[in-house]
């Protein structure tokens, strides 16, 4: 574990019919496919060639050129060691722009920051994209090991305390509906494996008010997570605080969650 950082296999989707709106008169096909594909990004860790060239219906050549060019503008990176690819730091970018107009950050600022004075360990605020989470604020405690910022990092969903915080304000109906396949990504040996063992650990959170993560994305972290919901009791992002696991025993998390609940309800009042 370094001293600033110890913090899947994407559903298939019919590319086609994922929205049913009128077409432009004059398509350009180009812009269509790598329109497409960036969509495959949504709700997919990463993507090969392969993948595209099926799901795009188009040639394996084409596939690959579509990738090098999204690439080229950094929507897209090539992991070096499994050769498929995943969302590029322009593409995080534009997300997070995208947010800025019903952006919850700089409400929820003041009060991540009063609960990390107070814990002194790192907070995150997290939203929901799909399967996955996408880390959209930081703010770090001040020990020497501790959690760093993952801030435009994603993550699979059900491998974070953050995302299954989110998923379990989800009907079991509409989560085995985001994870067709009964197999999930693990991204260690402690990360749930199946879309039934998901199901209880979401029950789980469900009666306690807050999710866990014991090593499941990163060996050695232990983390905890409360959903925030606005006015209306909708599910609008969430607070995880993570640390080093021993420093985050069983006996300490009730005193950690009723702080972070509080944090989380002070912003639920405030956001629209």
């Amino acid at each position: 574990m370094s001293t600033q950082s110890p913090a899947g296999d994407g559903q298939s989707r019919d590319i086609g019919a994922q929205e049913r709106l009128p077409g432009p008169r004059y398509p350009i096909e180009s812009v269509d496919n790598a329109l497409k594909l960036l969509k495959m990004l949504r709700d997919r860790t990463a993507i090969g060639v392969s993948e595209v060239s099926e799901d795009l219906a188009v040639a394996r050549s084409t596939a690959h050129r579509l990738l090098a060019m999204l690439a080229h503008h950094g929507f897209v990176q090539q992991d070096p060691a499994t050769k498929a690819y995943k969302a590029g730091p322009v593409l995080v970018e534009v997300g997070l722009a995208a947010l800025r107009d019903s952006d919850i950050r700089p409400v929820a600022r003041p009060f991540i920051e009063e609960a990390v004075g107070e814990l002194n360990e790192t907070i995150h605020l997290v939203v929901l994209n799909g399967m996955q989470v996408l880390f959209v604020d930081c703010v770090e405690g001040t020990r020497a090991l501790r959690a760093g910022s993952r801030t435009g990092t994603l993550l699979p969903a059900h491998c974070t305390a953050g995302g299954k915080a989110l998923l379990a304000e989800l009907p079991d109906e509409r989560v085995r509906a985001l994870y067709p396949d009964e197999q999930l990504e693990q991204l260690t040996p402690e990360s749930v494996g199946t879309v039934t063992g998901l199901l209880t650990q979401l029950d789980e959170v469900r009666r306690h008010g807050y999710a866990l993560n014991n090593s499941e994305s990163e060996p050695g972290l232990r983390a905890v997570a409360v959903a925030i919901r606005d006015a209306a009791g909708r599910p609008r992002a969430a607070l995880t605080l993570a640390a080093p696991e021993y420093r985050l025993r069983p006996d300490q998390v009730p005193g950690v969650v009723a702080a972070m609940r509080r944090a989380a309800d002070r912003i639920g009042q405030i956001i629209h």
